[in-house]
């Protein structure tokens, strides 16, 4: 079916996997014909699947492209080349290094919707250039129902939605879009993948935002934070895959206003037993997203520490924890989220906020309750590898009031 100049590929009422793998390759051949066609390929479920029934669909007619704009993880671009490239999956890849122009594309921006923009004009740009080189008309996406739904809901501009938010494809980049996935939430995508034979690592792969890290990075993007950051989502990543968390991340703020929270500070010493004296509790410099009343709000960040008499971080149950989220909702009603310490240093730094979900759309999410042992190691590892990270906290907000990631 043609919608002005966006194919919306057909999805079916009553999911069936088979079904759906067949009609979206028949859906795409009818599409694309003859035509050559290019497909953003990140290495996530999401692009995996499109750009594998559009290759069963049109064969060596697709090109799948990996921009590598500098916001991957450490060693990422060449391991999902590879496993892109390699049986079973057999894609066509091209690897193609953007670092600078993405860099200099977001330069000097601290508002999340500016550099999500921001990011999606150099995205659509660059494979503008793509295809008007290789003389292709078509681009094939991983779009998936809740990317849509969120940026119609106000929650948050996807960097991958144009012609929902206006923006019309041929006329500002020359090319039709293709979305197989549109029609689907995140574990229908994952049932595609399994039933394709996709492998593990990328049908089972954590989602990764199509903007990568630069959204992980808090505020004002510089290379000193983005490095910190990519070592330690690596860190945060090997220490929490064994827990089977629905998606777990790492970001960084440049650190904590000198602002001190006393009213807070003690209703939390009332709600958990401790003396005043040991809860220190502030704002994060920067704000992050998050939801209110189903719409994208842009609040205060509230961090909260405990800490025993020799000034070590103490570990707080979850139920208090969340008497103390109860709290924030009634009398903080600007903040979108509570950070809890885990470890710190005495030194001058940025802050790393882990955060660890359960989720089965993605639209709502529960804050996983990992063993503070668990977040200990990851956050000395943090500290020991990362010289610019004074602090390490975990994200105790589900969504709502927090969205899954921070910008």
């Amino acid at each position: 079916m043609q919608d002005g100049n966006h194919f919306a590929l057909s999805g079916m009422a009553d999911f069936d996997v088979d079904a759906f793998i067949e009609s979206q390759i028949h859906a795409v051949k009818e599409a694309l014909g003859d035509e050559k066609a290019i497909v953003a390929c990140s290495g996530g479920v999401d692009s995996t699947v499109s750009a594998l029934i559009t290759h069963r669909a049109i064969g060596d007619n697709l090109i799948c492209i990996f921009i590598d704009d500098n916001f991957m993880r450490l060693g990422e671009a060449e391991n999902i080349r590879s496993i892109l490239s390699s049986e079973p999956l057999n894609l066509p890849v091209r690897v193609v290094n953007e670092r600078q122009r993405f860099m200099q594309a977001l330069e000097g921006l601290s508002d999340a919707e500016e550099k999500r923009k921001a990011f999606r004009k150099t995205f659509y740009e660059t494979l503008s250039d793509i295809s008007k080189s290789e003389e292709i008309k078509f681009l094939v996406q991983g779009t998936i129902k809740a990317d849509i739904d969120e940026t119609a809901a106000g929650i948050k501009t996807q960097h991958n939605i144009l012609e929902q938010i206006g923006i019309d494809p041929v006329e500002r980049f020359g090319y039709t879009v293709i979305e197989p996935m549109k029609s689907l939430y995140k574990y229908q995508v994952r049932e595609v993948a399994r039933a394709m034979s996709i492998p593990p690592e990328l049908a089972e792969r954590q989602p990764f935002p199509g903007p990568g890290l630069s959204i992980r990075v808090v505020g004002e993007i510089t290379a000193e934070k983005l490095e910190e950051l990519k070592k330690a989502t690596f860190i945060v990543e090997e220490s929490f895959e064994p827990h089977n968390p629905s998606q777990f991340l790492a970001a960084i703020f440049s650190g904590l206003s000198s602002k001190d929270l006393k009213v807070l500070k003690r209703d939390a010493a009332e709600i958990t037993g401790l003396d005043s004296t040991q809860i220190r509790a502030g704002f994060m410099n920067e704000k992050a997203t998050g939801m209110f009343e189903g719409k994208r709000a842009y609040g205060s960040v509230i961090t909260i520490a405990f800490r025993d008499p020799s000034e070590r971080p103490l570990e707080l149950k979850y139920e208090d924890l969340s008497k103390i989220l109860s709290y924030l909702k009634d009398n903080y009603p600007e903040a979108t989220r509570l950070l809890y310490l885990i470890d710190d240093k005495d030194r001058d730094g940025y802050a790393i906020a882990l955060r660890a979900i359960k989720t089965r759309d993605f639209l709502t999410a529960k804050v996983m309750e990992l063993q503070w042992a668990t977040l200990q190691e990851a956050a000395a590892k943090i500290l020991n590898t990362c010289a610019s990270v004074s602090s390490v906290y975990y994200d105790v907000t589900p969504k709502p009031p927090a969205t899954v990631e921070y910008e």
